[in-house]
């Protein structure tokens, strides 16, 4: 689709709030805390993100798509009140910079059927669409494969950067989307102004709606049959918020990946890269590399003074180990856990491993000097971090 054949369409809030209650045919959102984030983000979309026609239209779909979404909920909340009276038991969330091995960790362990894992089309549509009854294929999987391939389709390099599945599990920062409390925007466009009133505004209403959505599809997954004993998470979201998931979700086991930021940090930029190229002609390769180098810098900066006040609740993993033995990692893991690993389990695991090889994809390339990096400039940045974990 060229620029000239993609509808026009205005981003502010009126205009998202209008089409996303007639797509829905719903009005109400229960708790509207998320508008002031979503004003803020429309803001900078409109002062700072140099969208394309296609870009502009690509942000204004999702938006309305995910307050869709919300009214959905919603309505799902209404009429089924003791969703809201399940348990969520202490988590285990995989968190670390992204390129440490999170998603291979993730997958693998989803392996296991005492966990729920969110999948990728529950966290881009957790709202069952109306009619689905929970009996045969879900109604959302269709939407989904089709929304994965157009992304690849749309930039290959994808393919190579992140395993896209629309079945497996994915990251739970697209549940937080949804409060308009997450770092999936500034992913697809430079967001600058957002990115600064997120952190220096309080994110625990993101992430109380995502202890509700879990909810939400804890409720969905046993009525189609999946008992549970927790849930297993992953995304590098929250090492930006590391003391608020702790609050959030009491008794949180966290297992936090390593990888040298020489190596992480060039990586994500090129997958933001790619993503933001999606949606606009011109984006600037270096810009892109200094806000998410200083972002995460910062970020993991804190992350080390939060762990000081609570040494219990991780559990450390470096690439390395999970790269060449992640057999005996997930055994060290699982000791940790005090949960055994049955042979179904383990079979479950080797069978994830064969049929998703890390060479049957194609090579994820990029440089440091791309992004503005030099290998003095990462080690200054991430000297406070490397000196911790990777010494």
């Amino acid at each position: 689709m060229s620029d000239l054949q993609v509808p026009a369409v205005m981003l502010n809030i009126g205009a998202v709030l209008d089409a996303a209650f007639d797509k829905a045919g719903l009005r109400d959102f229960g708790d509207e805390r998320f508008l002031e984030p979503l004003q803020v983000l429309l803001q900078s979309l409109n002062d700072e993100a140099n969208l394309s026609a296609i870009g502009r239209y690509g942000q204004f779909t999702r938006i309305v798509d995910l307050l869709v979404n919300r009214l959905r909920i919603e309505h799902w909340l209404q009429r089924y009140p003791k969703i809201l009276d399940e348990r969520i038991a202490p988590p285990v969330v995989i968190v670390g910079l992204m390129r440490t091995g999170t998603t291979m960790l993730h997958r693998l362990m989803s392996c296991d059927s005492r966990f729920y894992a969110p999948l990728w089309y529950e966290v881009r549509y957790p709202a069952p669409l109306p009619g689905y009854d929970f009996a045969g294929e879900d109604t959302r999987i269709p939407i989904a494969k089709e929304e994965v391939r157009q992304m690849i389709e749309a930039s290959p390099d994808l393919a190579a950067i992140h395993p896209l599945d629309a079945c497996a599990a994915d990251e739970e920062v697209m549940l937080l989307e949804h409060s308009f409390y997450s770092t999936v925007p500034e992913s697809f466009a430079h967001l600058p102004g957002y990115a600064r009133w997120l952190e220096t505004h309080d994110n625990t209403p993101g992430y109380r709606y995502l202890h509700r959505m879990l909810q939400f599809l804890q409720w969905q997954k046993k009525r189609k049959g999946h008992k549970a004993d927790r849930w297993l998470l992953k995304t590098p979201h929250h090492l930006h918020h590391l003391d608020i998931l702790l609050q959030v979700f009491p008794g949180v086991t966290v297992i936090q990946t390593h990888r040298d930021p020489l190596q992480t940090i060039p990586s994500l930029c090129s997958m933001n890269y790619a993503l933001a190229c999606m949606g606009s002609d011109s984006v600037d390769a270096r810009a892109l590399g200094r806000h998410w180098c200083d972002k995460f810098a910062r970020s993991l900066e804190r992350a080390i003074a939060v762990r000081a006040q609570h040494p219990n609740r991780f559990i450390d993993v470096l690439y390395t180990a999970t790269a060449s033995d992640p057999a005996g990692t997930i055994q060290r893991i699982y000791d940790h856990l005090g949960l055994p690993l049955d042979d179904q389990t383990r079979e479950a695991m080797d069978q994830w491993q064969q049929d998703n090889r890390r060479e049957d994809r194609e090579p994820h390339h990029y440089t440091l000097e791309q992004f503005g990096f030099t290998r003095a400039g990462l080690e200054r940045d991430f000297a406070g971090y490397r000196s911790t974990f990777l010494t």
